[in-house]
C-alpha cells in the first residue's frame, strides 16, 4: 500500500503542455457545446444576442483572466529542472479548486432554477475563454518542437 502512495508517474515536460492544452480547450469546447444546445432552443434573434454576449464575455475573461493564468502555468512548467515531471504538475495544486467550480457548473447545468437561456452566455463565455487559453499550451508545445527540429537539422544538441 505504501508503494502505491509513493507512485508518482513522470512524463516529459512536453506532455504537460499537451495535457494542459487538451484539458483547457476540451472543457472549453464542452461548455460551449452545452451553451449552443441551449441557444438552439431560442428564437434566432434571442440566440444571436445571447450568443454574442457570451462570446464578448468570453473574450474579456480570456484577455483579463485565463490568458494570464495559462501563461503563468506555462512559465511554472518551464522552471522545472528535470525533464521528467509529475504528470499532474500541469496545474498548480492551488488551482485544483477549479475542479470544484466545474462541479458547481455541472450542478447548475442539471438543477439550476434559472432558465438555460440565462446560463448559456455564462457557459459560452467561460467555454470560449478556456478554449483560447488552451491554445497557449499548444503554441508553447509547437515552439518546443520547432526548437528541437532546428537543433536536429543543425546537428546540435539542445542547449548548444
Amino acid at each position: 500500500m505504501n508503494r502505491l502512495l509513493t507512485l508518482k508517474p513522470a512524463v516529459n515536460k512536453r506532455w504537460l503542455f499537451l495535457l494542459a492544452g487538451i484539458m483547457w480547450s476540451g472543457v472549453g469546447v464542452m461548455l460551449s457545446r452545452l451553451a449552443f444546445g441551449w441557444l438552439n432552443l431560442e428564437t434566432l434573434h434571442d440566440a444571436f444576442w445571447l450568443g454574442l454576449f457570451g462570446v464578448v464575455l468570453g473574450l474579456n475573461i480570456y484577455r483579463f483572466g485565463f490568458s494570464k493564468f495559462a501563461d503563468k502555468n506555462i512559465q511554472r512548467i518551464e522552471t522545472y529542472e528535470n525533464d521528467k515531471v509529475y504528470i499532474f504538475a500541469f496545474q498548480e495544486w492551488t488551482s485544483y479548486p477549479l475542479v470544484v467550480m466545474i462541479s458547481l457548473g455541472i450542478f447548475l447545468c442539471k438543477y439550476s432554477p434559472l432558465p438555460k437561456s440565462w446560463l448559456a452566455p455564462v457557459y459560452l463565455g467561460i467555454g470560449t475563454s478556456l478554449f483560447f487559453a488552451g491554445l497557449h499550451y499548444y503554441r508553447r508545445l509547437m515552439k518546443l518542437k520547432s526548437t528541437k527540429d532546428t537543433y536536429l537539422v543543425r546537428g546540435l544538441k539542445e542547449g548548444d
